[in-house]
């Protein structure tokens, strides 16, 4: 029996949470997974920016946005957007904490990127400006992160030795992704929309595909990822505007407008990505 208001009425969303949990669970489980193994797999035929480039979209945290509307109404999805969106500068301060580090070791670096996400997540926990000045705060620090990455560039006496990916990567990155969706949406009733909008943007994708190609190909490439990821966040910064501002209006047509300016903003930063000397389709040779 549905929960209902004093009046009789039943609460927003919880007819639908009981009349579809299992297709839920099952979209959640599924979809996922083919979005990451998708764009790990392009990201191995065009290099490392690319690939950076093309985890930048929302494949964790657009599907989260989606399920949380499923699960908990069109409001709750349209507060959490708005964190989410806030959430892009967190992503940021992770990209450009673990490439300031990265010639010190994976472990240095990768520390250096969760401090500066938590701290990043911390402040903006505290921050709930509306949609429009959100997106402006992000775009700021977009900008200048864009800028920084092109002032401190890679280094060029550092050979880059091709390698193949060992196999349990592609199943690995599908696996934590799915992990990661599954457990926000589990948290988010706890933790409320904000702060779950807030922690969904975690860069897995990024995070899982630069540290393995630090191991494989050395720290030139994995800043090679992170600054394809920099250049790439502009979409979701994008998506998550369009959503936060269509939502009380379109409903779920909004994600179908969210999704369409995100890879039109995609497309245009795909002209900004600049020739990768550390592209990763080489295959090693073996003697």
């Amino acid at each position: 029996m549905s929960p209902t208001t004093n009046a009789g009425t039943a609460l927003p969303g919880t007819r639908k949470q009981e009349r579809f949990p299992v297709q839920n669970v099952a979209v959640k489980v599924v979809v996922t997974p083919l979005l990451i193994g998708g764009a790990s797999l392009a990201g191995r035929r065009w290099g490392h920016q690319v690939g950076g480039w093309l985890v930048a979209l929302p494949l964790t945290s657009g599907p989260v946005a989606f399920f949380l509307a499923t699960d908990h109404g069109t409001a709750f999805a349209g507060h959490a957007a708005i964190g989410m969106l806030a959430g892009t500068i967190s992503q940021l301060a992770f990209a450009l904490a673990y490439r300031a580090l990265a010639h010190r070791g994976i472990s240095a670096a990768f520390t250096a990127g969760c401090v500066a996400f938590a701290a990043a997540t911390t402040v903006l926990a505290c921050l709930n400006w509306p949609a429009i000045s959100t997106f402006l705060l992000v775009l700021a620090a977009l900008v200048a992160g864009f800028a920084l990455t092109r002032r401190t560039g890679r280094t060029t006496d550092e050979p880059v030795e091709a390698a193949n990916p060992p196999g349990w990567d592609l199943p690995l990155r599908m696996i934590v992704a799915t992990g990661v969706v599954m457990g926000i949406i589990a948290l988010a009733p706890v933790i409320g929309p904000h702060l779950a909008g807030l922690l969904s943007p975690f860069p897995v994708f990024g995070v899982v595909m630069a540290v393995f190609t630090h191991h494989t190909h050395g720290p030139n490439a994995a800043i090679a990822v992170l600054d394809g990821l920099v250049m790439g966040l502009a979409a979701p910064a994008v998506f998550f505007l369009a959503l936060a501002l269509a939502l009380p209006s379109l409903g779920f047509m909004a994600f179908a407008v969210a999704a369409l300016a995100a890879l039109a903003t995609q497309a245009g930063t795909m002209f900004a990505i600049p020739a990768d000397n550390t592209g990763a389709t080489a295959e090693p040779d073996r003697a």
